[in-house]
């Protein structure tokens, strides 16, 4: 039998509170204390900064496949579409003199340039019709073959004024008692901003909820008058414009243009997701489990090798956490099928 899980009631439409979260936070705290027992410099007040340096760029990504997959999709074309956008601005500013201090052109630039590869996707998933998987698959081919032909293939060392100076830009300074320097990046406050815009926009607004809608029944909303294509369609040329300013803002904090950063990231940004609630068929999902996903896969990507653990293990940790979280969802959705089920028994 079928069932459907009502609206108000799908995880996607709670800020906090989730199973997923409880065990992301549990998850998080154990594996401090152990890193932190095995390492006592992990206990220093470095270790979360860092931490969350490292996690900022990821989060923009992580932010806009979140929405990708409630919708029901999935695209793998992001990172490239992050690097393709960045690369692609610093080639112009500096090919047209636009070595400013300023910090808005580069962002407005490659926000402009990601919508625009953004509406490939768009086009080909809600014009064409193709699955959403093939699409992006092709696109992340297409662009990273014209990035390295028609744009450049070469390591940029002088990036614009604007982003090496934001590289620096703290939020919080502190020199420890070890002599090692703490610092917050003021980085953290848009990311925050815009998380919980995102967060407001996918619960409070009619695209939201359309995008809800979607992933949860396709057919469904397109019979209760939502207009899917359209709604598609703007979902990748959303995700496109964020994948852009997070590719710009990733090379302002490297410091460097180099166009073949990025690509194989999407893995472990798409395990952080899944880990953090989101469905990989579509229909619920959490901006604070999306975050914490993100935290708990850079917590063990940064700190295996103070476990003893050898680098070389990473993806295959960041797999597993792939493979748990989706076995978590597969064991959720058939504990709902059957109280489904019940409940259809016991009203007939």
């Amino acid at each position: 039998m079928s069932y459907i899980t009502p609206l108000s009631k799908r995880k996607g439409l709670q800020l906090f509170g989730s199973p997923n979260e409880i065990f992301l936070i549990i998850a998080i705290a154990v594996l401090s204390l152990v890193i932190g027992f095995t390492n006592s410099v992990f206990f220093s007040i470095a270790t979360p900064f860092d931490l969350l340096r490292s996690s900022l760029i990821e989060i923009l990504f992580a932010l806009g496949l979140l929405i990708v997959l409630v919708s029901g999709g999935i695209d793998i074309s992001f990172p490239i579409v992050g690097i393709f956008a960045g690369y692609t601005t610093v080639v112009i500013m500096l090919n047209l003199g636009l070595d400013t201090y300023s910090l808005w052109i580069p962002l407005v630039l490659a926000a402009i340039v990601g919508a625009i590869l953004g509406s490939v996707n768009a086009l080909l998933i809600a014009g064409f019709g193709l699955p959403t998987l093939i699409a992006t698959l092709g696109t992340t081919g297409m662009f990273r073959g014209f990035l390295l032909s028609y744009i450049g293939s070469v390591y940029i060392a002088n990036i614009p004024l604007g982003l090496d100076e934001f590289s620096t830009a703290d939020l919080i300074s502190i020199q420890t008692g070890s002599g090692t320097l703490a610092r917050l990046h003021v980085l953290v406050i848009p990311v925050l901003i815009l998380a919980i815009a995102i967060a407001f926009m996918m619960r409070r607004t009619i695209f939201g909820r359309t995008i809800f809608a979607i992933g949860g029944n396709e057919e469904s909303a397109r019979r209760m008058g939502m207009n899917v294509r359209w709604t598609k369609a703007r979902i990748y040329m959303l995700v496109g414009a964020l994948s852009g300013v997070a590719g710009i803002l990733y090379i302002s904090l490297q410091r460097k243009a180099d166009p073949y950063d990025l690509a194989g990231t999407e893995l472990e940004i798409i395990a952080a997701v899944v880990l953090g609630g989101a469905s990989i068929m579509g229909g619920y999902g959490t901006v604070t489990g999306t975050i914490l996903g993100v935290l708990l896969i850079n917590l063990i990507k940064d700190n295996l090798i103070l476990l003893g653990i050898p680098g070389s293990w990473q993806r295959a940790a960041i797999g597993l956490m792939l493979l748990i979280g989706v076995m978590s969802q597969a064991i959720a959705d058939k504990r709902r099928a059957k109280q489904a089920t019940v409940i259809e028994e016991d009203a007939s």
